[in-house]
């Protein structure tokens, strides 16, 4: 099944590629992290669900994979035209906290949320304040020759590498999509390596440097991490969509002054043989911004009652590049799919073994495998999933032999869980589960005493406070959201 040649569409020349590893039987991924400044948006986290998705696929296609994703913790701004606050420092002053504290406390959460989408841990969490020395040497390393710099910092002159903006496609009129904000750049496109402190002013996370005192830029991070973890050219650079049109530009601009490559027509000229994005998870409703006081965080979808797993479902089910649309109802669909998933896998035998190319599922695995070598085509995949849970009489052990193999690549973690793990409590609940159970049993109490009144009324009750009983269910009984 793994067979199958691996497709992925690369961003940088806007087509599918099939995979070939740059070192032969490994695969070597960068994936841009959070800026541990504020909790982590679900939108945010679709990406990690995308990435973990391509790393379990590399790892299933047999490859020893290495997987990098960085932590920011200093350096980004809250404008990408290099003007603004230091995002971090703006939400330290914010809370009258020391910066590191914040640093901690956010990338804590993140890696909650990491946990609960099951979502695997990379070979190395790399923390940009962990690589400031490397920095400084990089930029030392490019700065005669593709830099300059101005009283607020040092510059990176695009014009001094080749096919810069390629990705993004920008490379139209000088400063599209960019505003000038920084006096003195030469090119609006410019950027900084180096801020440097303004004078008078302190800043809790600032180095010495041959420019000054002050902090890296945003985008240096990346490509030393990048680079020094994983060497260059590695094989795979994911992140947002978001980032195609400023961040890895600049990245790979970083990339091709390091290496003293040319154009990118040769893509490894860029750092990476494959620039990967995952689009927008839109909500139309404006109802869940910062703004209007109910941010759109994993924890808000607990706090209504529906499992993690329920977004990573609804992650899965479209396609990584397509715009994913988040609501409410379609939040319920996705937990109503995985449950359907989840009381067919708890009918499986137990027994762990089995042949999973037993020939009745052959269609289904070559389905499975020709979706996801399609540029990870999740949603297909899922069909197949469910088509090897509907097939009849076949042993226990060797269909769960099948589900196991088809999970290892989607990560529902599908004998992790039960129904009842499905079963959170809203944090608007009025009623305790020790007190719905009690209530359960008064009713079936109720009932063997032929006092159908009670019983009815008792069911009435729950239903009321969003407690939906299941008569002949094993669960018994579920909340109604």
């Amino acid at each position: 099944m793994t067979d199958t040649p691996l497709k992925l569409f690369n961003s940088l020349t806007r087509q599918l590629e099939e995979f070939q590893p740059v070192h032969p039987g490994e695969a070597r991924v960068y994936t841009c992290g959070p800026t541990v400044y504020n909790y982590p948006h679900i939108g945010n986290m679709r990406a990690y669900v995308f990435a973990d998705v391509l790393g379990r696929t590399l790892s299933w296609k047999g490859y020893d994979l290495t997987h990098i994703i960085n932590i920011t913790d200093v350096g980004h701004l809250t404008d990408d035209g290099d003007a603004g606050e230091d995002k971090m420092e703006k939400m330290a002053a914010e809370k009258a906290q020391s910066i590191w504290d914040i640093a901690k406390h956010y990338t804590e959460a993140y890696w909650a949320d990491v946990k609960a989408l099951n979502i695997r841990q990379p070979a190395k969490w790399s923390v940009a304040t962990d690589y400031i020395d490397e920095m400084i040497e990089f930029a030392k390393g490019i700065a005669d020759r593709h830099c300059y710099e101005l009283e607020s910092g040092l510059y990176f002159d695009v014009t001094t590498v080749d096919d810069y903006g390629r990705l993004a496609r920008a490379v139209t009129e000088e400063g599209e999509g960019r505003i000038d904000t920084v006096e003195g750049k030469r090119n609006s496109q410019d950027f900084a390596i180096w801020r440097k402190t303004p004078e008078g002013e302190t800043r809790q996370m600032e180095w010495d440097s041959p420019w000054g005192k002050g902090a890296p830029g945003w985008h240096l991070e990346c490509s030393v991490m990048g680079g020094k973890l994983l060497g260059f050219p590695f094989d795979i650079h994911t992140g947002g969509i978001d980032h195609r049109e400023i961040h890895h530009p600049n990245e790979i601009a970083q990339n091709q002054a390091h290496c003293c490559t040319n154009g990118l027509d040769k893509a490894e000229n860029s750092g990476a043989r494959i620039w990967m994005h995952n689009n927008f998870l839109v909500e139309r409703s404006g109802k869940m911004s910062k703004s209007a006081g109910e941010f759109l965080r994993l924890q808000l979808l607990v706090d209504k009652g529906y499992h993690p797993l329920a977004y990573r479902m609804m992650c899965l089910q479209a396609h990584y590049r397509s715009e994913l649309e988040f609501s409410w109802e379609g939040l319920q669909a996705a937990l109503t799919r995985l449950k359907r998933i989840i009381m067919a896998t708890e009918r499986l035998e137990e027994e762990l073994a089995g042949d999973p190319s037993h020939p009745k599922f052959v269609p289904m695995r070559e389905k499975f495998a020709a979706a996801i070598s399609d540029d990870l085509n999740t949603s297909v995949a899922l069909v197949a999933l469910e088509e090897v849970l509907a097939v009849k009489k076949v042993d226990g052990g060797v269909k769960r032999a099948v589900i196991e193999e088809m999970d290892r690549v989607l990560g529902l973690g599908l004998f992790d869980l039960t129904r009842a793990d499905l079963r959170i409590r809203p944090k608007s609940a009025e009623i305790s589960e020790a007190e719905i159970e009690a209530e359960i049993i008064r009713r079936k109490e109720a009932k063997v005493e032929k006092d159908y009144a009670a019983s009815d009324a008792i069911r009435a009750s729950l239903a009321a406070k969003g407690v939906e009983v299941m008569d002949g269910d094993p669960l018994g009984w579920e909340w109604k959201l």
